[in-house]
């Protein structure tokens, strides 16, 4: 690929990964894919969860929905291998992709005659590849620079949406954790400090978060 027609991508490319809420920006990211890269007729995200779970999430078509499962019952195909193990997982011609055996009958079956796995991310407990898929066989076969560049530019969105989530998380735990004090201040004719303090030693005492005591603070079901 061209450094000009690169460019041009990565201009598309800032334009189409908006930047928002993590669930808005992973939905944003397997449309970009789409609508960016010429030879994707669908995408879709494979998460792998700490306790080995795989989620499929942002399909551009329901038709992924039974490809995706597929892989992940037989522990074989291009999007788990990205999630799993690789980094990178390129299969221009699926059919004859000795590397997957079992669920290459099934991808054809369905229409699917190549496929790449891009991995997005890895975090504390997850890690999420963008599954890319063709109905044309030999497609992905120069995926080289253009993939790398859809790799960064996916990964900073989600951080960003990771960072707003954070926030978001922090802002709504500080306002829980504000409304259980005021209710114990209420309750017992506390100041605000010793009304924390006593929210604080009975999360201690109970070996469970601040949080989770000001949640059943509020719901009325807490314990002391």
């Amino acid at each position: 690929m061209d450094t000009q027609r690169l460019l041009e991508q990565a201009e598309r490319l800032s334009k189409a990964l908006t930047p928002g809420d993590l669930d808005h920006t992973l939905e944003r990211i397997t449309a970009a894919a789409v609508e960016v890269l010429d030879e994707v007729d669908h995408a879709s995200i494979t998460i792998l969860h700490l306790d080995g779970r795989l989620e499929t999430v942002a399909p551009t078509d329901d038709l992924l929905w039974g490809v995706d499962a597929a892989q992940y019952e037989l522990r074989e195909g291009p999007c788990y291998d990205a999630a799993a193990d690789a980094v990178h997982v390129v299969s221009p011609y699926l059919a004859d992709d000795p590397r997957f055996p079992r669920y290459a009958a099934t991808a054809v079956a369905a229409g699917i005659q190549a496929q790449a796995g891009i991995r997005l991310f890895d975090a504390p407990k997850s890690r999420g590849a963008l599954n890319l898929y063709a109905h044309t066989a030999g497609a992905f076969s120069d995926l080289g620079a253009l993939g790398l560049l859809f790799q960064h530019q996916a990964a900073m969105a989600i951080g960003y949406a990771r960072e707003i989530h954070n926030l978001q998380d922090a802002v709504r735990t500080r306002g829980l954790i504000g409304n259980a004090v005021g209710i114990i201040m209420e309750r017992y004719q506390l100041s605000d400090d010793r009304a924390f303090a006593f929210l604080t030693r009975l999360s201690q005492d109970g070996n469970v978060k601040l949080r989770v005591v000001a949640e059943q603070i509020v719901a009325g079901t807490a314990t002391h």
